[in-house]
């Protein structure tokens, strides 16, 4: 019985897989729609049908993670049938060497004389002896079978804690995915509230964030050119040495990533290249230097459409900029070690240091070599 509700389990999960092929095909449809998209001039009715199309993406990637979570509950459910089995096997193995050794048992202290007479004839004795080699056997067969079928329980075991684990992790991503959602959507809303649906005003604001990037890029670039040259000559980045190994530990508690380097989802990536990663960060959570240095920037804001960000210095050419700050705690000049906090995250809409066209609370967190921005996922930790 337990065998058929194995195989009856096996074909939901098949059913599933396929099912999760046929979404995971529409997500590339969408991709797909977005690029098209991307590649057209820039206008306001394109903008919103990329938004479209990403939250229809974001969708369908949440129904391929509820499959996925299914999968792994149909897994879960089938290996505990599994384990069932195997202990029914273990136990009946149990019986059989139980048996055995008691059949060995009343015939191990009987000398061959004696077993000899209680038999009617030399053939009899022969036969009876050669039944108890068996018996000798069979125990010896019986107890690799017993160790067999206790390695396969404990592996299954191992793979249903495996699976279990698993499936908590799946779960953490779809709650993230739905916040996910959620800026989509509310992205969208606010492109058309902004632009009163105008594709007037809406280049008038292209023109505006456009001009907003050139001016942090330029600012970014000319304060630390400066501000290095300043503590070289003052030999204070030797304190920052890492001997060329400069690796980074994560700034955020969080390692959920809304937005990857260069990313090709990144909505507004036609007016402006995401030279950093998004991490899930809620407001007011506490901001880590991700290496030791001396801070180069630390821009207050006092409205929301001004860009709050902290930079840090760091040995070997390396600099670190946090953004959407809401609330900073270091001043310009001051060694900070690597896990002190610096300041708390921002990004929520309408709140200072946020921003123009931020969708959600998150950290903006870049990496620069040289002054030119390199992926940070390069030198965290995985």
């Amino acid at each position: 019985i337990v065998s058929a509700e194995v195989k009856a389990l096996n074909l939901k999960i098949e059913e599933k897989k396929q099912a999760i092929k046929q979404i995971e095909q529409t997500i590339a449809n969408y991709k797909g729609k977005i690029e098209t998209k991307r590649l057209e001039a820039i206008s306001l009715s394109n903008q919103v049908s990329i938004l479209d199309n990403r939250v229809a993406q974001v969708e369908m990637d949440l129904k391929a993670t509820e499959g996925k979570l299914d999968i792994l509950n149909l897994e879960i459910e089938q290996l505990k049938l599994t384990i069932e089995e195997k202990q029914k096997t273990m136990d009946r193995q149990k019986e059989i060497i139980a048996e055995l050794i008691r059949t060995l048992h009343q015939n191990k202290d009987k000398n061959y004389i004696e077993v000899l007479v209680t038999y009617n004839s030399f053939s009899d004795f022969y036969n009876g002896l050669q039944y108890l080699e068996t018996v000798e056997e069979g125990l010896g067969q019986s107890v690799q079978s017993l160790k067999v079928a206790k390695a396969q329980l404990d592996e299954k075991r191992e793979e249903t804690e495996s699976k279990q684990s698993d499936y908590l992790a799946l779960n953490e991503q779809l709650q993230e995915k739905k916040k996910d959602l959620q800026e989509n959507m509310f992205n969208k809303e606010i492109l058309l509230a902004r632009t009163n649906a105008s594709e007037r005003t809406f280049n008038s604001l292209v023109d505006n964030l456009r001009k907003q990037y050139e001016q942090e890029e330029a600012e970014i670039q000319s304060i630390e050119q400066e501000m290095r040259k300043k503590l070289e000559s003052e030999n204070k980045l030797e304190k920052t040495n890492t001997d060329g190994n400069f690796f980074l530990t994560w700034p955020a508690p969080s390692r959920y990533i809304t937005a990857y380097f260069h990313d090709p989802d990144y909505p507004y990536r036609h007016i402006f290249e995401h030279n950093a990663i998004d991490i899930r960060a809620s407001q007011g959570t506490p901001i880590r230097a991700a290496a030791s240095g001396y801070v180069s920037q630390a821009r207050v804001c006092y409205s929301s459409s001004c860009y709050s960000y902290i930079m840090v210095m760091h040995s070997g050419g390396f600099t670190t900029v946090y953004g959407h700050i809401s609330k900073i705690g270091v001043n310009i000049d001051q060694f900070v070690a690597k896990g002190d906090i610096i300041g708390y995250s921002g990004g929520t809409p309408g709140t200072i240091g946020a921003g123009p066209f931020v969708t959600g609370p998150h950290l903006h967190f870049e990496l620069r070599k040289n002054g030119i921005p390199v992926n940070p996922l390069s030198y965290l930790p995985h």
